[in-house]
């Protein structure tokens, strides 16, 4: 049986801070600013515990988060090309915040949302209504994340989301993970994700296509050691600093041109393992495509710490669609219709490996 509690604070500006904490003593707060993770405090073999999460030192500087620290992002996550697809016929141009690209829903999206608190007796759930033309984006979106933390050390991810017209929508969760709890980068990091191809990238980080990972850098099918894999002349890290780029994950099936989203089977689909703490992170999810990205743009931004942060400190596993998906034959996949409800569950389990 699973216990947990839920307490909560409150800071300026409407933002609140709410902790979910299992019978172990393990805690995760979250803001509605974003629907944000701000804090991961887990133990390691020693039971000593750290905060496994990157982020700010003050919650207020969440407002801007141009790093999207532990946000929900959306309504789109990760890159549009130029910002713009074609949608039934109509051409739709949204915020490009990348150069010329959008990315993670421009620059008032979800991440900067103060989002709603509804109560729930299984964790903590947090709703937030976006409205037609935001961002660009056509529809009236509603969206719901449902957080739930177990005795068993995962923390579930639920996403719902319903429109009132057509939208391509992706949602994901950005949260930076370190398990060493910063006590270095993420190099000895060791990763394994369930994928036999991946997207390669041009010089915007803009998929042009899929390739195999056998015999290249990208091949975590068995499980390595992130910083070797940096350090290999490979001319995808070069283009994108490091790992950023998506898996395409194993799945039942993917969906067909012209077909609607596929509810896929929740499956786990990466592992990381750091050897210094013994901390194991196990993700699953819903989605087909998984982001790993290597913490390649951290160099100087203000966190928590006295210094700032530097490359490589913290990786993301983003659970998602395809990036640019809308702009390609899958594109029906991504698209929200009247009447239809988005799902998405995404979890992460953390433990201590003997």
């Amino acid at each position: 049986m699973t216990h947990f509690t839920l307490s909560h604070t409150t800071a300026a500006n409407g933002v609140q801070l709410y902790t979910l904490r299992n019978h172990t003593g393990m805690r995760v707060t979250i803001s509605n600013l974003g629907a944000s993770m701000i804090n991961w405090w887990a133990p390691d073999r020693y039971g000593r515990e750290a905060d496994v999460l990157l982020g700010f030192a003050d919650v207020q500087q969440y407002q801007h988060n141009p790093a999207y620290f532990g946000a929900i992002v959306g309504r789109w996550g990760n890159r549009i090309a130029a910002g713009r697809f074609n949608l039934d016929g109509v051409a739709h141009q949204v915020d490009c915040n990348e150069g010329e690209n959008h990315l993670h829903g421009g620059v008032e999206g979800f991440h900067r949302q103060l989002w709603q608190v509804q109560p729930d007796p299984e964790g903590l759930r947090l709703m937030l209504v976006s409205p037609a033309g935001q961002a660009g984006f056509p529809g009236t979106v509603m969206a719901s994340v449902l957080y739930r933390l177990d005795d068993e050390g995962q923390l579930r991810i639920d996403y719902t989301a319903t429109s009132d017209a057509a939208t391509p929508i992706n949602l994901t969760s950005h949260a930076y993970f370190n398990l060493n709890g910063g006590a270095s980068d993420i190099r000895d990091h060791i990763i394994a994700i369930d994928a036999d191809a991946y997207l390669q990238v041009d010089a915007k980080l803009i998929p042009v296509g899929r390739a195999e990972v056998a015999g290249s850098a990208f091949d975590f099918r068995q499980p390595a050691p992130i910083g070797p894999r940096l350090d290999w002349p490979d001319p995808q890290l070069k283009l994108a600093g490091g790992f950023d780029h998506c898996y395409c994950l194993r799945s039942e099936r993917e969906p067909a041109p012209g077909e609607g989203r596929i509810a896929q089977a929740l499956r786990e689909v990466a592992t990381v393992y750091e050897p210094g703490s013994g901390r194991e992170l196990r993700v699953s999810t819903t989605e087909i495509g998984l982001q790993f990205y290597s913490g390649n743009f951290l160099s100087g931004v203000e966190g928590r710490g006295e210094q700032p942060y530097a490359i490589h400190d913290g990786f993301c596993l983003e659970a998602q669609s395809y990036p640019d998906q809308v702009n390609t034959p899958l594109c029906e996949a991504v698209i929200l219709r009247p009447g239809q409800v988005y799902r998405q569950t995404t979890a992460y389990r953390l433990g201590v490996r003997d």
